[in-house]
């Protein structure tokens, strides 16, 4: 029973999954696409992860496997070259979520301590170092990854709660109050494009999936801790966006776009607060990225077991899979020549697909797992809707984002193609 997760510990990876650094990352830019109607650009992408958890639920019941999200993909498609470039867009998807947390790392840091004179260079370093730091601690102990996970968890919680607490004070008598109005709110295509944007601010429920062998009275706690952890984190979000928008005058939100819920602590607690929460920005990003690399490491080795990517992937080095030095050097690249908003589409392009594909699995295997047609039909077209309104609202505003993803997409089918027609040839 030792190794058995319970509830609470089931509903605290689907929450620490998604609030890592997701939420320091995109608020400033979920303002700056949505303004006035930034919660419900919130509730969209909740709403869209909730609908998804259903075909989560479902599958992990019928189908509990470590591998998660890739067991699913290869259930409904067989190992293949589609499943096989599916997964591997996982596995960068993962690569461009560590990159978007060392951003936002990189972006509060140099407020807590300058390093040079240019804030630019200082993000470079920070982001940086981060990745590299976290590196070596999962190469040094995955057991000290798991309590700093668990730890950060509570921190990060504690501090949120306490943003909300002082911040919904604050907003008595606010002028900014009033942005909050409809008046203020861009179209509801535009909330929903920018709900997209920020989408992998939820992304990280899909974790419980990985745990789901190991839950206790699965039947009653997977989906628990699913409909659990998502609905929680919807509110929590909304509450925070409305106290941001609430606090700031636009203009503020827009100077202070990436690091703006330190920003918005200030009219309440001034430096104290500003240094606060740039504090529990750090242990989140930092918490986020420890878990992730792991994540991504381990999601790698699952592809390449499952002969969707070359075998190599399986050899360790220092006792960890390859895959982690991989990740780890993948991100460091990205996050040095990508911006937040191009990073921030990537990864939301990224996840919308899986999610929509495992929306699809979970219509296509609705017979053997019991469950409802309709809830996952409806995900997989909600997921593609998204797609089509994201894409079209980055291509107008943020064109290297959407060009980055169609390029990540394009890699993951040509090296997946390429992979198997030379173990084809090789085979015969």
């Amino acid at each position: 029973m030792a190794d058995k997760i319970s509830l609470k510990d089931a509903i605290s990876i689907g929450i620490g999954g998604m609030v890592g650094g997701g939420i320091f990352a995109v608020l400033g830019l979920a303002v700056s696409i949505a303004q006035g109607g930034t919660p419900v650009a919130f509730l969209f992408a909740g709403i869209l992860a909730l609908i998804t958890s259903y075909s989560y639920v479902k599958l992990s019941q019928h189908y509990p496997d470590r591998g998660g999200t890739v067991k699913f993909i290869n259930q409904g498609f067989g190992v293949s070259i589609f499943s096989g470039a599916i997964n591997n867009l996982l596995w960068i998807s993962y690569i461009i979520m560590l990159s978007l947390y060392a951003s936002a790392f990189g972006s509060y840091a140099p407020n807590l301590l300058e390093l040079t004179s240019n804030t630019t260079v200082d993000f470079h370093i920070y982001a940086s170092a981060i990745i590299i730091l976290a590196t070596a601690i999962n190469y040094y102990s995955i057991a000290v990854v798991g309590k700093i996970e668990s730890y950060a968890v509570i921190i990060k919680l504690i501090i949120l709660f306490g943003f909300i607490g002082v911040g919904a004070y604050g907003l008595i008598g606010n002028p900014n109050l009033s942005q909050l109005a409809i008046s203020h709110w861009e179209s509801p295509v535009q909330l929903f494009a920018a709900g997209m944007v920020i989408f992998v601010a939820y992304e990280g429920f899909e974790l419980i999936a990985n745990a789901a062998p190991d839950i206790i009275n699965p039947k009653k706690n997977i989906p628990r801790a699913y409909y659990g952890s998502v609905i929680f984190v919807i509110v929590l979000y909304i509450i925070i966006a409305i106290v941001t928008v609430g606090s700031l005058p636009f203009d503020t939100i827009a100077t202070a776009e990436d690091y703006v819920l330190a920003e918005a602590a200030k009219p309440m607690l001034g430096q104290i607060g500003f240094t606060i929460i740039t504090i529990a920005a750090l242990i989140s990003t930092f918490s986020a990225i420890n878990a992730s690399l792991y994540g991504g490491s381990r999601v790698n080795f699952e592809i390449a077991e499952d002969d969707e990517l070359p075998h190599h992937f399986t050899s360790k080095l220092w006792n960890q899979p390859i895959g982690l030095l991989v990740t780890a050097i993948s991100t460091l690249v990205l996050v040095n020549i990508l911006d937040l908003e191009s990073i921030s589409t990537a990864g939301s392009v990224g996840f919308i697909i899986i999610f929509g594909i495992v929306n699809f699995v979970g219509f296509k295997t609705s017979k053997d797992t019991s469950s409802n047609k309709i809830i996952p039909i409806v995900g997989c077209t909600l997921c593609v809707l998204a797609l089509v309104i994201l894409i079209n609202q980055q291509y107008k505003s943020n064109l290297t984002g959407v060009l980055v993803s169609g390029a990540i997409i394009a890699l993951c089918f040509i090296a997946e193609w390429i992979f198997k027609t030379s173990e084809k040839r090789r085979k015969s």
